[in-house]
């Protein structure tokens, strides 16, 4: 575990002893069991409970949705562990031999983890006859918890995965009740089948090891370790595998007993799409890479008496995000997950500081009913909430209603370095750091890169005491190079198995150099295997180029003191293969920086074909050159899908001219972004006409009930980007004054400004005009024009609930009540519709 330099946080006080009946840790038991109304425990299923000594304690009200079930706890002692007075030793030779009945595992404390991994064990001996039996669909289960408990326990080594151990041990212990109190429907049957079936696999390859093994003769034999812990890890998907099904019956069974009221409040409150870990395309990490690194994050998870932040740092590459899914996935599998978001660059609200929170208080609510019950009055009461101050929004949203429902979780936020921060120190992070000793039992795992204001968030005083710190890119060189290995290898056997005739390719040279090349950096390992696997290219001449590349950096392979060197080799190579046959040709390498920096720069991700509207380009010319460059992107067959950077680290390196030297590719957003503006108000100007989507008179927008549909039907996605995100590339360009941007802007606001207003009010987001139009008042400032911009920004900010709730009553009202020495008055009057006029008066 690496810390900040220079903090210190308290030692954690020793962990109570919060353990069941069985010698499960509470935490584990409560995210595997699930209530008798889940699982449909019957009177036998009782019975047999009791037999066992489980009971359950039924203290939940009626109106209380899916209650977790209390399983009886025993206190527990310590005792000496020392190894000349540890009695569970005198048992090793009986485990191993599969002897009589093991004597009652010693009372040991929560910490010690080599006494509890030899607890299951016993305790399984205690189980009813038809478990205790090994020839039955349990015996294989009981062999690798004992063979597992004899080979850790023997070496003393093996310290780094004796939580994991435990862990395990304690699910399967609790796997087995859920076995014996669950009736077995043909879905359960054959999910449990699969997993004894497993259980067997792994105890059939785990006991020829465990013969080799004493306990003098283990120490320098990694290849047994090493075997032993690839082992594990089947173990541990196995049990994920099944875990995942389970969480999801049940998360399902929760969301559809949601009352419709509350629903709608959830689904109406301010949150950002697609923000959780379900959402996208992100991938888990391949089995068996970065074991290390998850079993500390989750026995970190696990444990509640470990600090209740933790940042996994590192630099772009290094695998955070992917990290953050696996740590994701794996925790809502344990029951533990109660949150996640996942910041994006690419998405406007995901970027957004102020989306955060909120999209956490509403997962939160969505997955505990006690939370949700105090979370819904409180919008109900103030729905203006979400727009508050991030102090207000962690403290109303998420602090208070956590307090009162006393709820235990786990809340993932990965890449926080990705969302737009001015402030000096995280204020994320800031606020965070507030509130966190306020809700003990909630977790935060928060991933990002080591940049100035997320360190100096995280050494902010508040927060340096209780946060845990893991430096990704100071793993030791040779783990994480076995790893990327892995991944190379997993991929190489899956391209050979879709095309023939590659044979033993690549060679074990090969493979070791890409594995130095890649330097510690996965995200060279993916581009480069997105490289080699184009489908118009033979992969073995691809990898011949990847290998030809020449070092770019005498520190190549040592990337914690040159991080960048490696990738900007790379993609400086497969921008220069793609486009090798256009060295004279300037006008497709515009055509290329364009479409580029249309992919680079846009607000939201965009399609090829969005991309074509917006810079009049030939839409098969714009996705032909997107799929010269496929393994730099996410691009799909579809030209109408969203395109997008493979990896962040590939818009660092194209904008920053110290980095991608050769002109023809530098993407300078100062030149591009003003053609984006342009291209979206060319566009409004062409196609922008009034009452597009063919509304009723006088009508509000909510009672169009298939609104969605027309605007879909009637705006396409390239004059809905227009519309919304027109001024934010004005932004970016307002330092620059062209002749073609203020002619458009005139022609805009003389000719098309209502109609647009009619676009965001359908759209929902009537908020953006006002933005819009403050930023193009700066940037007209000393322009014939700027009347015309201050007018409409009052016209909008008067009518603004008018606009913003119907679309048709912009001309039955605002227009209608407008000043008459309004200028928008005079441009946009013969389009008003008063539903009255004045007879008399």
């Amino acid at each position: 575990m690496n810390r900040l330099s220079g903090n210190k946080r308290k030692k954690s006080p020793k962990p109570s002893s919060e353990r069941n009946s069985l010698g499960i840790p509470t935490d584990v038991a409560a995210g595997l069991l699930q209530s008798r109304e889940e699982l449909n425990v019957g009177p036998d299923d009782e019975r047999s409970n009791k037999r066992r000594g489980v009971t359950f304690e039924d203290d939940s009200s009626e109106d209380e949705e899916l209650p977790v079930p209390q399983v009886s706890t025993s206190d527990v002692v310590d005792s000496g562990t020392e190894h000349g007075n540890d009695p569970t030793r005198e048992n090793i030779t009986d485990i191993r031999e599969g002897g009589g009945k093991l004597a009652e595992a010693p009372k040991v404390p929560q910490g010690d983890y080599m006494n509890a991994a030899l607890r299951a064990p016993a305790i399984l001996s205690d189980a009813p006859k038809e478990a205790a039996d090994e020839s039955g669909p349990l015996g294989p289960l009981k062999a690798v918890l004992r063979t597992i408990a004899v080979v850790y326990y023997a070496n003393d080594q093996e310290t780094a995965a004796i939580g994991k151990i435990e862990y395990l041990l304690s699910c399967v212990v609790v796997l087995e009740e859920h076995f014996y109190s669950r009736p077995r429907d043909v879905g359960e049957q054959r999910r449990r089948d699969k997993l004894i079936r497993e259980f067997g696999r792994i105890e059939g390859q785990l006991r020829p090891l465990s013969e080799k093994l004493e306990p003098e003769q283990v120490a320098g034999h990694a290849q047994y370790s090493e075997g032993v812990y690839g082992l594990l890890e089947d173990l541990r998907e196995a049990i994920f595998d099944y875990q995942v099904v389970q969480q999801m019956e049940i998360h399902d069974q929760r969301c559809k007993l949601i009352k419709p009221a509350d629903a709608a409040v959830l689904n109406n409150f301010t949150s950002a799409k697609a923000a959780a870990y379900r959402h996208g395309d992100r991938k888990r990490c391949l089995k068996g890479t970065r074991g290390a690194v998850l079993d500390e994050i989750e026995l970190w998870a696990r444990d509640s008496h470990n600090p209740p932040v933790y940042w996994l740092n590192g630099l772009a590459g290094t695998g955070k995000s992917t990290i953050a899914q696996t740590i994701a996935e794996r925790i809502f599998a344990d029951g533990l997950l109660g949150a996640s978001f996942f910041c994006s660059r690419d998405s406007e609200d995901r970027r957004d500081l102020k989306f955060i929170f909120p999209t956490i208080a509403v997962q939160l609510a969505r997955n505990y009913p006690e939370f949700r019950s105090i979370f819904v009055p409180l919008v109900q009461s103030d729905p203006e909430i979400a727009h508050e101050s991030l102090y207000s929004q962690m403290d109303k949203l998420i602090v208070q209603p956590l307090k009162k429902s006393k709820i235990s979780t786990v809340i993932v936020i990965d890449a926080l370095d990705e969302c737009k921060d001015e402030e000096p120190a995280s204020a994320v992070l800031s606020v965070l750091g507030q509130f966190v000793s306020q809700i003990p039992k909630v977790k935060f795992f928060v991933t990002g890169r080591p940049e100035p204001r997320i360190r100096e968030g995280f050494r902010l005083p508040l927060l340096a005491e209780v946060t845990d710190v893991f430096v990704l890119h100071e793993v030791e060189s040779s783990r994480v190079n076995s790893d990327i290995r892995l991944f190379f290898g997993h991929n190489f056997s899956e391209l050979k198995g879709r095309r023939r005739g590659l044979g033993d390719w690549p060679s074990s040279e090969q493979l070791d150099l890409l594995c130095e090349r890649a330097a510690g950096l996965f995200v060279y390992a993916m581009a480069t295997v997105k490289f080699i696997d184009h489908k118009n290219n033979n992969p073995q001449r691809q990898l011949e180029r990847i290998l030809q590349l020449p070092a770019s950096s005498t520190h190549e392979g040592k990337t914690r003191f040159r991080p960048n060197t490696t990738l900007d080799s790379l993609y400086m190579s497969i921008l220069q293969q793609a486009f090798d046959d256009d060295d004279d040709d300037p006008e497709g390498d515009s055509i290329i920086r364009s479409v580029l920096g249309a992919v680079i720069l846009a607000v939201n991700p965009l399609s090829p074909s969005t991309i074509a509207a917006l810079l009049s380009i030939d839409r098969e010319d714009v996705f032909l050159r997107l799929s010269s460059i496929h393994s730099l992107l996410i691009l799909q067959e579809d030209v109408d899908s969203p395109v997008r950077a493979f990896h962040k680290s590939f818009p660092d390196f194209i904008v920053d001219p110290t980095r991608c030297i050769n002109e023809r590719f530098h993407i300078s957003p100062p030149t591009h972004h003003p053609e984006l503006l342009v291209g979206c108000l060319e566009l409004m100007n062409q196609r922008l006409e009034k009452n597009m989507c063919n509304l009723p008179d006088a009508v509000a927008n909510c009672e169009v009930d298939d609104l969605r549909e027309r605007t879909k039907r009637h705006l396409n996605p390239a004059l809905r980007y227009a519309c919304k995100s027109w001024h934010k590339h004005l932004i970016d360009a307002r330092t620059i004054r062209r002749p073609a941007i203020a002619s458009a802007l005139g022609r805009f606001l003389e000719k098309k400004f209502l109609f647009w207003l009619e676009v965001l009010s359908v759209l929902g987001a009537a908020k953006e005009a006002v933005g819009a139009l403050e930023v193009t008042a700066k940037w007209l400032e000393a322009s014939p024009t700027h009347d015309l911009v201050v007018d409409c920004l009052r016209f909008v900010v008067g009518f603004f609930e008018i606009i913003s709730t119907s679309c048709p009553h912009i001309y039955h009202s605002a227009l209608a009540l407008c000043p008459r020495k309004s200028i928008v008055r005079g441009l946009y009057e013969p389009h008003a519709r008063p539903l009255t006029r004045v007879v008399h008066g």
